[in-house]
């Protein structure tokens, strides 16, 4: 029983140590590629303040619009932003470097899970980045520091949940230049939410696909953890229950799709 549990115990021991190698050449990939780095940070930036000053919007929503929209702009960036991530694992693929890790003593599954781990970090330095440029623009947080700290691992969870319904899709697609037509299938994710305007203002038909949305159960758990309801309350059971589903939508999409990611990454050497 001792040598099985000391056999595991390397065995997950030498995953980790595989998956921080991943991340740290993942990582260091971003001194010799600042500018996709700094567009990374600058793209959700230039969306919150083109939203907040020249779209503008608020229909139907009381008090200050940056209380609504900020939180959804969280969320918005969270979807939004897999391309380099998607590009990163085609190339990776198309130049043989894949095949030249399997060649090596290395634990199935690595490459992806530092390539993930070196997006969230991304994701997580994107996050406080807007959060800052919401603070500059005059938004405000009402909750308490804990719901602050909730409503940030609540936005990470759909990240992390995005982010391998990309990796899996981009194996899919297998080639950089395919990438852009299957990102496609991203957009609407973003646009069909509540991140911009309430359901309310949509057909009711719309309004029910909106509120159903996985990244609108997030804009609106997080948009009550900061106290940033803005006026806005639900009466259909999603927008009630939106902190339940906030976490449901997140496990069920990666207890989907990473494992037909690893799947699909084990598939590529047979």
């Amino acid at each position: 029983m001792t040598g099985t549990t000391g056999t595991t115990g390397t065995t997950v021991g030498r995953a980790m140590t595989d998956s921080w190698t991943m991340t740290r050449r993942e990582l260091a990939h971003w001194a010799r590629q600042p500018v996709q780095v700094l567009v990374g940070l600058v793209f959700p930036v230039m969306l919150l303040l083109m939203f907040t000053y020249l779209i503008g919007g608020g229909k139907g929503i009381e008090g200050e619009y940056a209380a609504f929209l900020v939180p959804g702009m969280f969320a918005l960036t969270m979807v939004f932003g897999l391309d380099a991530t998607m590009v990163a694992v085609t190339q990776d693929l198309n130049k043989g470097v894949i095949d030249r890790f399997r060649s090596m003593p290395m634990a199935n599954g690595a490459v992806l899970v530092g390539r993930s781990a070196a997006d969230m970090l991304q994701s997580f330095v994107s996050l406080m980045v807007l959060m800052g440029v919401g603070l500059a623009i005059g938004w405000r947080w009402h909750g308490s520091s804990l719901a602050v700290l909730a409503a940030v691992g609540l936005l990470l969870m759909l990240r992390f949940a995005m982010l391998w319904l990309g990796i899996y899709l981009a194996m899919v697609a297998g080639k950089p230049e395919l990438v852009a037509a299957v990102q496609i299938l991203v957009w609407p994710v973003g646009f069909l939410s509540n991140a911009f305007t309430v359901p309310e203002n949509m057909p009711d038909w719309l309004g029910t696909v909106v509120e159903w949305n996985p990244l609108s159960a997030t804009a609106t758990a997080v948009r009550d953890l900061f106290g940033n309801d803005a006026g806005v309350v639900g009466t259909s059971w999603a927008a009630e229950h939106a902190g339940l589903l906030a976490v449901l939508w997140p496990v069920v999409l990666v207890g989907v799709f990473l494992p037909l990611a690893v799947r699909r990454f084990m598939a590529l050497s047979k």
